[in-house]
């Protein structure tokens, strides 16, 4: 593993050379690229829509002072977009088309000459239609350039004393609902809602998926009895939202369940 990384701080510093520009998220794999490219002058980019939580943004904008590198936000507002609206099978591959063009106009406008982000090995395996939109618009990925896996980016992170480096995953809130699913800030802002309040009663890593009127919560399977004991208080606020049933998925939280 440490050839991995040692090979991969090289080729940072390479590209440092001309300019990096990050497409940064917060999560750990961008994190872990901030870090190894802070020596470097790179400057990070977050993107603020109804798709990202205001707690994503601010972690990302803390991170960016703890590590003194230059952060801009951007402004991207997906639903005035009609086919990212409907939320087809390739919604990933659309968004990314939008929001990687006004990262490239940022990086062009900045002279960074290269755009990277925090795909990692791993995604290469699984339904990411977004990966097509990189490919085309040659946003390079590190991570997956040198193989490495999201298990050996959080060892490596914990190697660092980066904070983060156990954080849950938080892909963006679109993929709470079924394809087809018309996208509103309504929906969103439950899904919003409901994964904070999830969060704040101790089930730090969950998913609430929207499916019409029927909530369907993803926790960690050791914590379904810790769940079962504040059911009641979980379903009140749930259904204060219109919200018709209140469900726990008995295969526990994973990502990608929508696609299968």
């Amino acid at each position: 593993m440490k050839n991995k990384f040692e090979n991969l701080k090289n080729y940072l510093s390479e590209l440092g050379k001309q300019g990096i520009c990050l497409a940064f998220s917060g999560g750990i794999d961008s994190t872990l690229l901030l870090y190894l490219c802070k020596d470097f002058n790179p400057a990070a980019v977050t993107f603020s829509s109804v798709f990202q939580t205001e707690e994503e943004l601010e972690l990302s904008e803390n991170l960016c002072k703890k590590y003194g590198v230059s952060h801009k936000v951007i402004e991207f507002f997906p639903l005035e977009d009609k086919i990212l609206v409907n939320n087809p099978k390739d919604r990933c591959y659309h968004c990314k088309k939008l929001f990687f063009g006004k990262l490239k106009d940022f990086a062009k406008e900045s002279n960074l000459n290269f755009i990277i982000d925090g795909t990692n090995a791993d995604d290469i395996h699984t339904y990411r239609p977004g990966l097509r939109a990189l490919e085309e618009m040659e946003i390079i990925s590190p991570l997956a350039k040198f193989q490495i896996t999201k298990q050996e980016i959080r060892d490596y992170a914990k190697d660092l004393g980066i904070e983060i480096f156990n954080k849950p995953s938080t892909p963006c809130l679109a993929t709470r609902f079924p394809y087809g699913t018309e996208l509103n800030e309504r929906i969103l802002n439950i899904v919003r809602c409901g994964e904070r309040f999830l969060k704040e009663i101790g089930f730090e890593n969950n998913r609430f998926r929207l499916h019409n009127d029927i909530a369907r919560i993803e926790i960690p399977k050791e914590q379904f009895e810790d769940f079962l004991v504040k059911k009641d208080e979980i379903t009140n606020y749930i259904m204060n939202f219109g919200v018709k049933y209140v469900t726990l998925d008995m295969e526990g939280i994973r990502s990608g369940s929508m696609d299968l």
